[in-house]
């Protein structure tokens, strides 16, 4: 009977809980999610970096835009930015009476960010210059703090912002002036944007032998254009800058790159109708689905030459130079933005008994990828500071020559930096990183292809080559010069004295290699080439920490990601000299184990 008794009580309680499971609704996981807060009051790197090198006047100014922006940011900026994501464009090929319209349809939210990032002067700052050589820096840095937020716009403005540079650097004149005032007002409603269409159906970085369209001269002095355009990123773009080869009298064409010339042309006419472009189709894109990139076909577009013919690849130097450091801007911005969320989860998420910030292990993979974004974000602003003083003619030649070196070596490897850090910082999150609606894929998405845009890894440590032989062989000698005078001013302090001495040994490592290298050919420079460009940014970039970690108010973070910093392999390339690596014994070796059990 007690046994009885006891098996009653028990399908009791269990149909009681079965009840009580009934009741409820289905249960979702509750996390709190993390908040951040103005992103240039959150960032005291920024903040302690603009302190030191601004001038107190143009501090005071810069300081309060960027707070009253940081708010802008979150107040309106960030919500506009998800409706991009969740609303792509979409392709309207024909009306509803079977007319061909070709409309790329973006949301109303990429539309007012088009408004916002105009009357925030995003390209105007770049080139009013009311603050000399500190007004690139001053755009870089809102470019950086809105980048993260602004659902892919940073593509359509790197662009603009290329575009523009074009036209200063090929003299505001004519035609042009119309254009320049455009891409760089702060009227929302005069305010245009620019596309790159460069890339063709041969693909890639190879225009010089990838680029098929042509240009016919009409009576009139411009031009028509006929071709297939593979990647039109920003396609809703006003204008665009574009690559054709001139048809010469006798039919013919040119080929090689002094075969190519730089156009300029309007997307629409007056009635807004396509300027004998057709839209064949928009990518499906792995990320940056918010921007609308198509492929085109050029059938007799009006546009203008605005090269000397056959210099259409020198004319867009200063282009990609620009738009390079656009993209160092969005990998540090994505590095900076997915870091301060982790930094933030951890403050929140309880796992094992305590938060994730009191888990020793887990606190220090976030310093590790903390360090990893003060680098990246030193030397961005070194970079963009370099750039403003050639800009208002204040670099030197030699300083040119080192500007021309940093922006290939700090694009390929911070873009190689925000992949991983990104990724690093998902899996902070646990399957919560995993899932879309938290908007931590889009960044992880839209970060990859980083290392893609403006030219891939090996393709920019090739470039960074060529600076090397563009100037001689005496960029190396600055480059060597600035960082030893940084190391002068950390070894002063006696924290910094380990790291220093890491420093100075790569330093002397990176010059036996550039030495030694010299002598074996272009086979060994071709293949060394991207663990070169790696010491060079680590290199630079552990510099630029020490010396920001040696002035009398730096924190301990400051030296604390100084000395972090130098613990990593500084001078991969040191080890691959030793090791034979770029030899062409070695090259055969790649090949093979490359195609083992291939039919290739």
């Amino acid at each position: 009977g007690a046994g009885q008794q006891a098996s009653i009580q028990e399908k009791l309680a269990l149909e009681d809980l079965e009840r009580s499971f009934a009741r409820r609704e289905m249960e979702t996981l509750f996390h709190e999610q993390p908040e951040t807060g103005n992103p240039y009051l959150e960032d005291a790197l920024l903040r302690s970096y603009l302190k030191t090198h601004l001038p107190p006047k143009v501090l005071e100014e810069v300081n309060q835009d960027l707070e009253r922006f940081g708010k802008r940011l979150l107040s309106e900026v960030k919500a506009l930015g998800w409706e991009c994501e969740l609303n792509p464009p979409v392709f309207q090929q024909y009306d509803a009476w079977g007319q061909r319209v070709d409309h790329i349809l973006t949301c109303p939210a990429w539309r007012r960010i088009k408004e916002i990032v105009a009357e925030e002067g995003l390209i105007a700052e770049a080139y009013e210059r009311r603050y000399s050589n500190w007004s690139r820096l001053h755009q870089a840095v809102k470019l950086y703090l809105s980048a993260s937020f602004s659902g892919g716009f940073s593509c359509p403005l790197a662009m603009t912002d290329g575009a523009a540079k074009v036209i200063e650097s090929l003299g505001i004149g004519g035609s042009l002036r119309n254009a320049f005032e455009h891409l760089t007002s702060r009227e929302p409603k005069q305010f245009w944007t620019s596309g790159q269409w460069m890339t063709e159906r041969r693909g890639g970085s190879d225009v010089a032998n990838g680029t098929e369209a042509v240009a016919r001269k009409q009576p009139d002095g411009t031009y028509c254009l006929y071709g297939f355009k593979w990647f039109t990123s920003a396609a809703d773009s006003d204008v665009a800058l574009t690559l054709a080869r001139v048809v010469d009298a006798e039919g013919q064409v040119k080929q090689g790159s002094s075969g190519l010339s730089l156009f300029f042309l309007k997307v629409r006419d007056e009635e807004g109708k396509l300027n004998n472009i057709r839209v064949q189709r928009l990518k499906d894109k792995l990320g940056t689905r918010q921007m609308a990139t198509a492929e085109l076909w050029l059938d007799g577009a009006k546009a203008e030459l605005i090269s000397a013919e056959g210099r259409g690849v020198a004319s867009i130097s200063s282009m990609l130079n620009i738009t390079r450091i656009h993209n160092v801007i969005g990998a540090v911005a994505f590095m900076r933005r997915m870091v301060s969320l982790s930094r933030e989860y951890a403050c929140r998420r309880v796992a094992f008994g305590k938060l994730l910030q009191d888990h020793p292990l887990h606190m220090q993979t976030l310093a590790r990828m903390e360090v990893q974004t003060r680098g990246a974000l030193l030397l961005l602003m070194d970079i963009t500071r370099l750039l403003g003083l050639a800009e208002t003619n204040m670099a030197s030649e030699q300083e040119q020559h080192l500007l021309r070196l940093l922006i290939p070596a700090a694009k390929l490897y911070t873009g190689k930096q925000a992949s991983a850090v990104v990724v690093e910082a998902m899996e902070s999150f646990g399957g919560q990183g995993y899932m879309e609606d938290t908007g931590l894929p889009v960044v992880v998405r839209d970060t990859l292809v980083l290392s893609i845009w403006e030219g891939t890894t090996n393709i920019l440590s090739l470039d960074v080559l060529r600076s090397l032989t563009k100037s001689q062989g005496q960029v190396m000698a600055l480059f060597f010069s600035r960082v030893q005078q940084k190391l002068e001013l950390a070894s002063g302090t006696a924290e910094l004295e380990p790291a220093v001495k890491r420093m100075r040994d790569a330093t002397s490592s990176l010059a036996h290699f550039t030495h030694t290298a010299a002598a074996r050919g272009a086979l060994t420079m071709e293949l060394a080439a991207r663990d070169f460009s790696y010491s060079l940014a680590r290199i630079y970039a552990g510099a630029l920490l020490l010396e920001h970690a040696a002035r009398p108010n730096a924190s301990s973070a400051d030296i604390s990601a100084a000395q972090r910093w130098c613990e990593q392999e500084l001078c991969p390339v040191a080890t691959g000299l030793e090791s034979s690596t770029y030899t062409a014994e070695a090259a055969l070796l790649d090949r093979e184990l490359v195609y083992e059990g291939s039919p290739a």
